[in-house]
């Protein structure tokens, strides 16, 4: 077996989706599972939409019908004959999401979202599939919330991996293609749950170590993992191999081509992941296995963007030990904020946190209760692993270096 993922942006619009096609052809599709996400932008657009719903918002009708009209304009161009099957299946996914938000009770913000946001999955995959099937690709498609149980932790669940590879080897075919959603599982209730944002790259993981795959392919717009995003650094290098260990070193510190859960359970197996370019199938990308932990050797850059700078230190000026720094990390995790850089003192502790779910005043209301807080909104986290002096001293300039942290192998500076 081998798992594919297709992000958003493979499924944009009906071009990408041929194009699906095209890169099925260029590979095989036999012994294949496919994990499809929600079209371009579409997980932005019912955000807009939980949002519009919670607020009691007149734009909700607007929102509804903004995400209802994109998916029926690729239908159109995908299957003229307005009697084709995949109208009425699309159809029905949107009456069944209009159904729950008119009838549902609940205001819990995570639940409703997940809920509402599955559906561009459920909705991308049944066009794909039907697209697949009339051009000879013959597929089946399977509701990933029926394979993957979780506990009920919304927007972030856990999977209950026993039982769910037991239901993942039941429900594939190993001689066929199966197309089902990334994102996307159930808990004891079958109420829908999702597992995080980018969360259908640890969908492609979580399928390939319940079916022992020989191997998972991300299907991106870029030509494998670089060791810089584009978008910030004009000269970046294609790593052709990143190992196990270097790759989760760089998730954790934010790298965004691959999610941080996915890489674990291939580890556990050592199944390979490759990151190839969608535009380009017969180029090699960047794999993800056992071996030497870059190849090419390079520095390679990781920034985070909008990220929140808190100083404490004890309002007596006793030192920052143990108990003190416990307290604060209980407070970080009660209001769910992402740390993604420590550094303390005798009497400081300092953290580098993304305010993801928008409870920094909450979060800073409590702390002033035992520490002395200052705190910087909107800098910049820049993570060089393997660096040299000079790649820093360059990095430094320009901005006003707010902290500085180095390890062996990583440098991280806190700019603005």
């Amino acid at each position: 077996m081998r798992v594919f993922k297709f992000g958003g942006a493979s499924v944009k619009d009906v071009e990408s989706i041929k194009n699906v096609k095209t890169v099925l052809h260029t590979t095989g599709f036999e012994n294949l599972v496919v994990v499809i996400s929600a079209m371009g932008k579409t997980t932005n657009a019912l955000e807009k939409v939980v949002s519009s719903y919670l607020q009691k918002s007149p734009e909700l009708d607007a929102a509804l019908a903004e995400v209802i009209d994109y998916h029926y304009k690729i239908l159109q161009e995908l299957f003229p004959e307005k009697g084709h099957a995949t109208y009425k299946e699309v159809h029905q996914l949107f009456e069944e999401l209009k159904h729950f938000l008119d009838h549902n009770k609940s205001t819990n913000h995570a639940y409703v979202y997940d809920q509402v946001v599955c559906y561009g999955e459920l909705v991308s995959t049944r066009i794909v599939s039907s697209f697949l099937n009339d051009q000879a690709i013959k597929n089946t498609w399977i509701d990933s919330r029926e394979c993957i149980k979780t506990d009920s932790n919304y927007r972030d669940a856990g999977v209950e991996w026993e039982l769910t590879q037991a239901i993942i080897k039941e429900k594939v075919n190993h001689k066929t293609l199966t197309i089902t959603q990334g994102f996307l599982g159930s808990n004891d209730n079958n109420f829908t749950t999702t597992l995080g944002r980018e969360g259908s790259d640890y969908t492609a993981a979580i399928f390939a170590y319940c079916l022992g795959a020989e191997s998972v392919t991300i299907w991106k717009d870029v030509p494998g993992v670089l060791n810089a995003d584009p978008r910030t650094f004009k000269n970046t290098t294609l790593l052709e191999q990143i190992s196990y260990r270097e790759a989760i070193e760089m998730a954790f510190y934010g790298a965004s081509v691959i999610h941080p859960k996915t890489l674990q359970p291939l580890q556990r197996k050592e199944i390979p992941l490759f990151v190839k370019s969608f535009l380009n199938p017969n180029k090699p990308g960047t794999s993800v296995a056992k071996g030497k932990d870059l190849i090419p050797s390079v520095s390679c850059y990781i920034v985070k963007k909008e990220q929140v700078l808190i100083s404490l230190s004890s309002l007596d000026f006793s030192f920052m030990v143990e108990d003190n720094i416990g307290e604060v990390f209980k407070r970080l995790h009660k209001y769910k904020m992402k740390v993604n850089m420590i550094q303390n003192s005798a009497i400081s502790f300092t953290v580098v946190v993304d305010n993801k779910y928008n409870k920094l005043e909450e979060l800073l209301t409590r702390l002033r209760s035992n520490f002395k807080v200052r705190f910087n909104e909107n800098v910049t986290l820049y993570t060089i692993r393997h660096f040299n002096e000079k790649e820093v001293e360059k990095m430094e300039t320009g901005f006003e270096v707010l902290l500085k942290q180095q390890s062996r192998d990583t440098m991280q500076l806190v700019v603005r």
